[in-house]
């Protein structure tokens, strides 16, 4: 094995037949996930029925299984990319670096502890798998590469690479299509002429973006990358979504989500609406001509959706009026329209009697941000994820028209907001991507320039060592998005996959930004260093669209039933 200030070869870090024992380790981490699950169903199961009760109780267990779950499908998806590279011709040095490192990283971990966040780590043992099923999973193939596969040879020799190829747009092969990668091209050229010379002065100033990027966006049809044709969409696949997100939330997050609320309130028309609603609003969602804004959260509920309390009651003209008090309200003032959930079922408490409107609205202005008659709220000052700001709104006797119930059916809100939650968790991860390349991006040009004890730190393995390991897990979270992007646009349910991938990415995101502060030192905790901005923005990714324990518990609720 080379040592660091060698040079160091393919040949030499490398290791040999490197597809063969990646491909050979997978069929072990299966049946152990597949043993884990029989152990965590035991303690869950009651009466022959998954307990909600006891599914709180071992809480740490079932949302354990979860991200085992989510690592052996990572290593599949990095499986099946490498696999693909590999007969196309294009599996080289940089792809070959970061799929074994990435094996030889999660297998160590699977085996000796996943890291959920920066103070739980869930070994095998809290999931009920003896040790004796742990020395099974240890065959020849996975030992040797827990032992091999990620040595500092391999992560130095990565970032030799990195060095080199700065130019590329992402560090290794994506394995998208041409179309797709010209996409990303486009955008990744957009952010950076007009996205990322401005996204910290508009952080730092707390400011809305500008007008003139959104007109900008719309022209270029971000708003209906994915609604179809017939609706004045570009009809454009959940893939293109995502690269599209990536490149754009490199640039500022803020930007990168501008799209997410049209995503969101689109796919709620495209699945929900009646014929008469699509042809009213998609096309205008389409063009951007109007914005939307996603009013769901309220003060006492958090993730509870179904303790909701805001009301809507029909009045004598068949129009609706709606009290009550939402937060968490992103971009809630320049906005036209709001997907509002509210209770429209007299004596219910629960999910089922929600429904969703279309509630129109008169946009406002950062001094003003709510003008019509009945609707009030103000600013919630954040810490970042600041472009599109977060606000209370409050509804005093607000009136909705009677044909802006979603679908004319009072209490299929629950329903008709869960069939969006694929396409925006696959989009939040994408998101996350973007957020975690900035942020490798900028600890990679930071770490070349910045010169200690007569070197660059990027010559400090511990320095080379971070950067390699956000390269590998960025590629990680990108596999596991595009799969389930994939799996949407097969038609496939995928909402367990998409679930792994906002669970992954946002957790990668705030490693990657984290790790590139450390690089920085003290200069990173300095406002005017782009960093600080990206720190900031990538913590809010475990928590919306579903907190990281919330996204747990779903997928293992998923996985035991």
């Amino acid at each position: 094995m080379a040592h660091d200030g060698q040079d160091l070869t393919l040949g030499s870090v490398i290791l040999p037949d490197l597809l063969t024992l990646t491909g050979e380790a997978v069929p072990p981490v299966e049946s152990i996930l597949e043993t884990a699950r029989e152990k965590v169903r035991e303690m869950v199961v009651q009466d022959g029925r998954v307990s909600g009760d006891l599914v709180e109780e071992f809480q740490f267990a079932a949302h354990g299984l979860a991200w085992l779950a989510t690592y052996v499908e990572s290593l599949r998806q990095m499986q099946h990319w490498a696999e693909k590279l590999t007969a196309e011709g294009t599996f080289g040095e940089v792809e070959q670096l970061i799929h074994q490192i990435a094996f030889g990283e999660y297998l160590s971990q699977i085996h000796g502890g996943i890291q959920m966040n920066q103070g739980e780590v869930v070994r095998l043992a809290d999931m009920g798998v003896h040790q004796d099923d742990r020395r099974r999973m240890l065959t020849p193939t996975v030992d040797r590469l827990m032992q091999e596969a990620n040595h500092p040879g391999a992560r130095t020799r990565l970032v030799q690479l990195m060095e080199e190829r700065q130019a590329e747009v992402t560090v290794g092969r994506t394995g998208l299509d041409e179309e797709l990668e010209m996409i990303r091209d486009q955008f990744r050229r957009y952010a950076v002429d007009r996205v990322i010379p401005h996204a910290h002065d508009w952080h730092l100033k707390d400011q809305l973006i500008p007008m003139e990027i959104i007109e900008e966006l719309a022209e270029m049809g971000v708003f209906g990358l994915t609604i179809p044709e017939e609706f004045g969409g570009l009809g454009l696949s959940k893939a293109s979504m995502c690269v599209v997100s990536e490149e754009l939330s490199r640039g500022y997050i803020g930007v990168g989500s501008l799209a997410t609320r049209s995503e969101i309130a689109a796919e709620l028309v495209i699945a929900g609406g009646t014929q008469a609603q699509k042809e009213h609003w998609l096309p205008k969602l389409a063009s951007g001509e109007i914005l939307p804004t996603a009013v769901f959260t309220e003060p006492n509920t958090g993730s509870d959706l179904g303790s909701l309390r805001t009301k809507g009651v029909k009045d004598a003209n068949g129009d609706w009026i709606l009290n009550g008090n939402k937060t968490w309200i992103t971009h809630a003032a320049r906005t036209h329209v709001m997907t509002v959930l509210a209770r429209t079922v007299p004596d219910t408490d629960d999910y089922k009697g929600l429904s969703m409107f279309l509630a129109e609205k008169t946009p406002g202005t950062d001094a003003q941000p709510f003008v019509d008659p009945g609707l009030s709220g103000g600013e919630i000052e954040v810490l970042g994820y600041r472009g599109m700001k977060e606000y209370t709104v409050n509804f005093d006797d607000f009136k909705v028209k009677g044909d802006n119930l979603l679908g004319g059916e009072e209490g299929k809100g629950f329903k008709q907001l869960m069939e969006t939650f694929e396409s925006a968790r696959i989009q939040t991860a994408a998101r996350a991507i973007g957020v975690a390349q900035s942020a490798m991006d900028v600890g990679l040009q930071y770490a070349i320039d910045r010169k200690q004890f007569g070197k660059s730190l990027i010559r400090f393995p511990r320095v080379s060592g971070k950067l390699a390991m956000m390269a590998v897990e960025i590629m990680i979270a990108r596999q596991l998005t595009y799969f389930s992007a994939r799996e949407k646009d097969e038609g496939r349910r995928c909402d367990l996959e998409a679930g792994m991938a906002k669970l992954l990415g946002a957790r990668v995101a705030w490693a990657a930004a984290d790790n590139a502060l450390q690089i920085h030192g003290g200069n990173g905790f300095a406002l005017e260093y782009g960093i600080s901005r990206i720190l900031c923005d990538a913590r809010i990714l475990n928590i919306f669209e579903g907190a990281a324990e919330i996204q747990a518990q779903v997928i293992a609720r998923r996985l035991l039933a």
